[in-house]
């Protein structure tokens, strides 16, 4: 069949993060960690109070400790945790050259080019009025 992909656009800033890839995620190996299955707590009554879903783990190295109970399944509030560990390991270690602070740096970028562009936008409209009402008064 005659199917063409429809052309993609990418702004010069676009194309410029993503050629700055984010570092690969930390790994974290099984036996710097223990992992503990505690009892949820909140609102849930009966249910979360009797089952151990909830999943709390423990960086050895660093002593940095995670818990998770975001979910009603064991594996996925694990899982949920040690991405979370990952992250906070990772902060430690690297500081401001993280991938959480990388991202946090590239989001307030982004927010503040977008300020700085609204803000233009509403000063060209301003001065479009400006130039608009002088040329009504000197008619």
């Amino acid at each position: 069949s005659n199917y063409l992909p429809t052309p993609r656009f990418f702004t010069l800033s676009a194309l410029s993060l993503a050629d700055k890839a984010l570092p690969p995620r930390l790994k974290i190996q099984d036996a710097d960690v223990t992992v503990s299955y505690l009892k949820g707590t909140g609102p849930g009554g009966q249910k979360i109070n009797k089952t151990n879903s909830a999943v709390q783990i423990i960086h050895k190295p660093t002593g940095v400790v995670v818990k998770s109970q975001a979910t009603r399944s064991r594996s996925q509030n694990e899982k949920i945790a040690r991405q979370l560990l990952a992250d906070k390991v990772e902060e430690l270690l690297h500081g401001d050259q993280s991938r959480a602070a990388i991202k946090a740096d590239r989001a307030r970028k982004k927010k503040a080019s977008k300020m700085k562009k609204s803000r233009r936008k509403y000063r060209e409209l301003e001065d479009g009025k400006e130039s608009q009402e002088a040329e009504e008064d000197d008619a």
